[in-house]
């Protein structure tokens, strides 16, 4: 069985989570299998949107740290697989294609780097979020020291961290950490997708794109990124039908 899902109908492509008997840890097939699929996503051209998920009851538990329990040499392997996490979640974040998030269960660890490096994410009622590092000695990997105080602010990603207690739903929602909270976030997450896929999908991947990039990055660079996109998109038939469309024309 393959630690990750990959399937695509109607211009959206399902990347989802398949370790359900381990919570969705991540091990090195899952990360090396997260990484290839987004990068399936990047490169098909008819994909236009993508979903995010987890199969079982539970989107993921962190970093699969029982699968080390026999390791002569921990550290080693702790370093390969915060390295294959990391690869994984920049695939994600690299994409210029929206992508909506479904998270349920628990969200802890290497789970918030995944879970972040989507666009719109949506939360079951009864989700938990937890860092959960600090309990076994270790630090944030797969990119949350950025996407943490990204989404929540430092101050709350800090209080969030260093705290360690869990968030519920409600609390990730009003701190930022998720867009919404559903009572079916997988089926709330499809319509979103369909709606990107259906409408003008090259605007919103690269919607996403500079908004992702824009906070790390100067004011001057992002301007003349976001110029240099305008001209691009300006061309395309699919900007020109929309723009006359917009001028009754």
């Amino acid at each position: 069985m393959a630690a990750v899902e990959y399937t695509v109908a109607d211009g959206v492509a399902h990347i989802e989570l398949n370790r359900p008997e381990s919570a969705n840890a991540l091990d090195l097939a899952l990360g090396i299998g997260l990484r290839e699929a987004a990068e399936r996503a990047a490169e098909d051209e008819g994909v236009r949107a993508v979903v995010l998920s987890g199969a079982g009851k539970r989107f993921c538990g962190g970093g699969d740290i029982a699968s080390f329990a026999d390791s002569k040499d921990t550290a080693g392997d702790l370093y390969e697989l915060a390295v294959a996490g990391d690869a994984a979640v920049a695939a994600l974040e690299a994409l210029d294609k929206p992508v909506a998030v479904a998270v349920h269960g628990a969200v802890a660890g290497a789970g918030l780097g995944i879970m972040l490096a989507g666009d719109v994410v949506i939360a079951a009622e009864d989700t938990k979020f937890v860092v959960a590092y600090p309990k076994i000695g270790l630090n944030p990997d797969c990119g949350t020291s950025t996407l943490l105080p990204l989404a929540m602010g430092r101050q709350r990603a800090l209080a969030f961290a260093l705290r360690d207690q869990p968030l519920s739903a409600d609390e990730a929602r009003e701190q930022g950490l998720v867009a919404e909270v559903a009572a079916d976030p997988l089926a709330r997450a499809r319509e979103l997708a369909a709606t990107w896929a259906a409408g003008p999908a090259g605007a919103y991947g690269q919607t996403r794109r500079l908004l992702r990039a824009g906070s790390l990055r100067s004011r001057e660079e992002s301007g003349r990124d976001e110029a240099e996109t305008i001209r691009a998109r300006a061309s395309l038939p699919e900007t020109q039908a929309l723009f006359d469309a917009f001028l009754g024309r």
